[in-house]
């Protein structure tokens, strides 16, 4: 079982954190499964496997995550505030409970934090224009090559590494 295999390189202290965050939000654990299910499918069906490398395709993806943590979770919640806590917080916990290097780790954070600014001013979107909105800026994603560039580009989707395939 996948979720099993993930959980197990979670260390001690995540996973208390983890536990916390869900007995807090017990309502969105199931949404942001199924938020997490959607967007790993659909970065597939564009990108291929490009997406599980620092291209744009994984901006695309960390962007798409976070807005549909929140879209998804906003059903269960008439609190636009408290949804976009928990994306923010469970999204954040994901970037730190994993091991990433500096650099990746900012640049998740920092795509992750553009879906969620896609979530506010765009919840009312049909979910296939998000997607194509999102296209468009993984497009114009900006590469960078150190922390500084990430913070110059407040409204652009980042990435390291250009993509190698291109499926479009």
């Amino acid at each position: 079982m996948k979720v099993w295999n993930t959980l197990k390189r979670i260390n001690i202290k995540s996973l208390w954190q983890l536990i916390g965050l869900s007995v807090r939000n017990p309502l969105f654990l199931y949404p942001t499964f199924l938020a997490t299910k959607e967007c790993m499918r659909i970065s597939t069906l564009h990108y291929g496997r490009e997406h599980y490398r620092n291209t744009p395709a994984n901006a695309f993806r960390h962007a798409f995550w976070n807005y549909l943590i929140a879209r998804s979770c906003a059903k269960w919640s008439n609190n636009p505030s408290k949804v976009l806590q928990w994306t923010k917080a469970i999204t954040d916990w994901h970037e730190n409970a994993f091991v990433n290097r500096e650099l990746p780790r900012l640049m998740d954070l920092h795509n992750n934090e553009i879906g969620r600014t896609i979530y506010v001013y765009h919840s009312a979107e049909h979910f296939e224009t998000i997607i194509e909105l999102l296209r468009t800026k993984t497009r114009n994603a900006l590469q960078v090559k150190n922390a500084e560039a990430i913070t110059l580009a407040p409204d652009k989707l980042v990435y390291l590494y250009p993509a190698s395939n291109t499926i479009e």
